[in-house]
């Protein structure tokens, strides 16, 4: 075989298993490649338009809820058995016969509630025979695309709960139900939105395709590679730099790929072989992209698209997950950082070649560059407040030429340079870019970002109606940005123009298939959601927990890691979120209340999310491990448990946001305690990071790791050491409750006892965290969360709990009474134990430079 044979060979490989994984590995030619291309894209149509304000202007083609989530099936299936082969030996180049049957029965099954949605909404529960046979064979065929898409795993978890449905009265008392009749449960899961088509489905509807389609387009554009240039020009310079560039690429790539394994081959296949020529083992090296690949789908502002579903299950605004997550992914990302820093310096690594510069000159460029961006920041956010209050109505408009005036000038300015391209990682030198040259070369990049962050986070549109305005302004740079730099270069312009409609319609096919999964993982989740609803599994749930953990909070929370990281192996993160967050979440938050714990919402969501991106890299079934491994030649098993190991730092936040809800920035009155617990807890992980690695000055002896653990603990969890000596909340009488309620301040978390009865008849007490939203008299701010109380003297009674409201979902019902209110308590400052904690850490840092100066002597002498 040929040399440049052999390098392209496990290029293909990758491309493959990012095919099989992502889009489905079949590329048919001829009449099947259009009938897929057109299939896809027409998908893609679809969803912009029923995201869009379109269908309400003209008046026409407004689909509601159901039909739209019944199309969106349709497509998904149709497009899952012509793009997935049903086995390894099956074609790749060509679609059989039995998959065009299995493509348009699956087409017609998922898309029957919005063919025959008039004739459903006439006999409610009353489903014909034509019906039930639709929805037994529209199951079977969503078994089958699930095998194909997602693997058997997935297909065994909703099996099992399938069958559940009809083996109830034979199971253990715990979990024991009454059964359903095959009708019924045909009817529940496929004709009504209970089941397949419920609130999973819904999102991925929604919003969820949007955002992949902006991370699809965003790529075709060229932002991908733009991205990584630029973390080569910021961190290329420093020790270990190409496995910093490796940490900070992937952070910013989650931004264009919702996928850890894209995430890992688009990047992985510049940085892996850089960082082992710095010295580091293939195994090592493949870790370190792997673990900062799986850590993109935590990093905001667009999250994974899990993160999209918690809108729906917390009830919360996208933009509030988006700040309660920011702290737990920053730290995730600082302490990989630092791991591979220490990484470095354990093997001597030396920086890659840079230009070479005078400090004076160097500081100066950085502070300008600084400057500008904070410039450019309060121009950018200033401006457009400005503009929206002096044409009002008009100011869409006025913004619109703005920006396409910005966009054609940063265009414009790309064109007068080169474009810049990735130098060879397995060439003798690099050559790390200075970061303005890069930049430069992309700020028109950077206007879709702004566009979808600006009405996700301060207009705080809905996330749909933000991913169409970002995927709007995406297409408009798809089409141009080619024209213009012909244009602007003296090239030929129809030529330019002609790859440009390309990339969009290529664009636009290639994020409709990266929606096959996740739609059909939605779809298939419903199932499980729906059996948990027809049986009331949700509700046994809670006594089966208990009764495995003992009512022990921390076994409870092992146990759901472990079923989260178990399920993870064979289902894709968002099943696997949908999955344990239906089950588990109200039972942490229940038998936490139970235990006098007040654990928000928001942290019981957010720690099922992280242990379900934890499976990506977790052996045997890591996927991300395992595209790792492809680049670095390496065993996938190794390069998996290195990267579990590197990704303990990760799995210890979610245990800490739960008990201190701190690190969601949930619970401060003022900005000091902010920056104390925000200092602090940056600090822990690093420090956590320094004491697995077994290395902080210096190598660490045992008894100095051990310190640094404890250290790490009392940064994190500080109130822990106060809570032995003083209690953290004074209990006030019910009846102050309401006048409390009036008082607290925006947005106030108030904890309160309540005591009831469950639905066996036994008397619960528990705490529960109220989530207060803007001052409001006190009856309008309970109703905000779904809540109605009566005071009468000294009781204060519930009497209202809205559906699906906060208030249901943290576990109130109607009849529970408020016996007190719980105040925090004053006691001394959590910086006393915080302040201990840095003094240890000083401590061995003194002795281990202590250590490292006697051997220098040593050496010398």
């Amino acid at each position: 075989m040929r040399d440049d044979q052999k390098s392209s060979a496990p290029q293909v490989d990758l491309e493959e298993l990012v095919a099989e994984s992502d889009f489905g590995g079949r590329q048919p030619v001829g009449f099947a490649y259009g009938i897929l291309l057109v299939t896809a894209i027409a998908w893609s149509l679809f969803q912009l338009w029923y995201a869009s304000p379109l269908p309400f202007i003209f008046g026409f083609g407004i689909f509601n809820d159901t039909q739209a989530r019944s199309i969106h099936l349709g497509f998904a299936l149709f497009l899952a058995f012509t793009s997935y082969p049903a086995f390894k030996s099956s074609p790749r180049n060509r679609i059989p016969l039995i998959d065009w049957i299995f493509a348009l029965v699956g087409a017609f099954a998922g898309a029957y509630l919005f063919l025959f949605y008039r004739e459903l909404a006439l006999r409610p529960g009353q489903p014909t025979d034509f019906d039930l046979l639709t929805a037994g064979v529209g199951i079977l065929v969503l078994l089958e695309a699930t095998r194909r898409s997602l693997g058997i795993p997935m297909v065994i978890v909703a099996t099992a709960f399938i069958t559940y449905t009809f083996v109830g009265p034979y199971m253990p008392e715990v979990i024991q139900h009454k059964g359903a009749s095959l009708a019924k449960f045909l009817n529940h899961q496929w004709l009504v939105t209970e089941g397949v088509y419920g609130v999973a489905l819904g999102v991925s509807t929604s919003f969820v395709f949007l955002f992949v389609l902006f991370g699809t387009l965003l790529d075709r554009v060229g932002a991908g590679n733009w991205l990584m240039q630029i973390s080569v020009a910021l961190l290329g310079r420093f020790r270990g730099g190409p496995a910093k560039v490796a940490v900070i690429s992937s952070a910013l790539n989650g931004v264009v790929s919702g996928s850890s394994v894209s995430n890992v081959v688009s990047g992985g296949i510049f940085t892996i072989p850089l960082m082992k020529r710095t010295g580091l083992s293939g195994v090592k090296a493949g870790a370190i992209e792997a673990a900062s690949s799986i850590n993109g789908q935590i990093m905001p502002p667009v999250m994974g698209a899990a993160a999209f579903l918690m809108v729906e299950y917390v009830g919360i605004p996208y933009s509030e997950i988006v700040k309660h997550a920011a702290l737990p992914a920053i730290a995730s990302y600082l302490a990989l950082l630092y791991i591979v820093h220490l990484e470095a310096v354990k093997i001597g690594s030396q920086p890659l070649q840079r230009e070479t510069m005078p400090m004076k000159m160097r500081l100066l460029r950085t502070g300008l560059g600084i400057s500008s961006m904070i410039i450019v920041l309060c121009l950018l956010y200033y401006g457009v407040i400005a503009i929206q209050a002096t044409f009002g109505p008009s100011a869409a408009w006025a913004l619109a030429l703005i920006t396409a005036v910005i966009y054609v000038g940063t265009v414009w300015l790309a064109s007068r340079y080169p474009n810049l391209e990735l130098d060879d990682p397995n060439a003798p030198v690099i050559h790390v870019p200075r970061a303005w040259d890069v930049t430069r070369t992309g700020l028109d990049f950077l206007i879709p970002l702004v566009v979808l962050l600006w009405c996700l986070m301060v207009d705080q549109l809905s996330p749909g109606l933000s991913a169409f305005w970002g995927c709007a302004t995406l297409i408009g740079i798809v089409l141009t940005r080619k024209p213009l730099i012909a244009l602007f270069r003296g090239q030929s312009v129809p030529t330019a123009l002609h790859e440009g409609i390309n990339d969009l319609l290529q664009g636009l096919a290639q994020g409709a298939r990266s929606m096959i999964g996740i739609a059909v993982a939605t779809a298939t989740a419903g199932i499980v959601v729906g059996t948990i609803t027809l049986t009331g599994l949700g509700l046994m749930m809670t006594d089966f927990v208990e009764y495995l953990s003992g009512g022990n909070v921390i076994l409870m929370l092992l146990l759901i890691a472990a079923a989260s990281l178990v399920l993870g192996m064979g289902i894709p993160t968002t099943a696997n979120y949908i999955l344990v967050a239906t089950l588990m979440a109200p039972v942490v938050v229940e038998l936490g209340a139970q235990a006098g714990l007040a654990i928000p919402l928001i942290a019981v969501h957010l720690f099922v999310f992280y242990f379900g991106i934890m499976a990506d890299i977790t052996p045997p079934v890591g996927l991300a491990a395992f595209a790792a491994a492809a680049i670095s030649k390496e065993d996938p098993i190794k390069t998996g448990l290195q990267g579990a190991f590197y990704s303990l730092r990760t799995a210890i936040l979610p245990f800490v946001f739960i008990f201190n809800p701190a690190l969601l920035l949930i619970g401060y009155d003022n900005w000091w305690e902010l920056t104390v617990a925000v200092a602090a807890s940056l600090a822990a992980i690093l420090i956590f990071s320094a004491a697995t690695m077994n290395w902080f000055v210096t190598r660490s002896r045992l008894w100095e790791s051990a310190v640094l653990l404890v250290a790490c603990f009392a940064l994190l969890r500080p109130d822990w050491f106060i809570d032995q000596f003083y209690p953290k909340y004074v209990e006030r009488p019910a009846q102050e409750f309401m006048t409390r309620v009036a008082e607290a301040p925006d947005n106030y978390r108030m904890a309160v006892k309540v005591v009831g009865f469950n639905l066996n008849g036994d008397e619960v007490e528990k705490t529960v965290s109220l989530r207060l939203g803007p001052k409001k008299p006190a009856p309008e701010r309970l109703r905000q969360m779904g809540l109605t109380v009566t005071a009468l003297g000294d009781t204060v009674s519930i009497t209202n709990v809205q559906f699906g409201s906060y208030a249901k979902r943290i576990g109130l019902d109607v009849g529970y009474e408020i016996i007190a209110v719980l105040e925090p308590a004053r006691r001394p400052s959590t910086l006393w134990p915080i302040g201990a904690a840095l003094l240890a850490v000083g401590g061995i840092a003194l002795v281990q430079r202590s250590r490292v100066r006697r051997s220098e002597k040593l050496q010398a002498a």
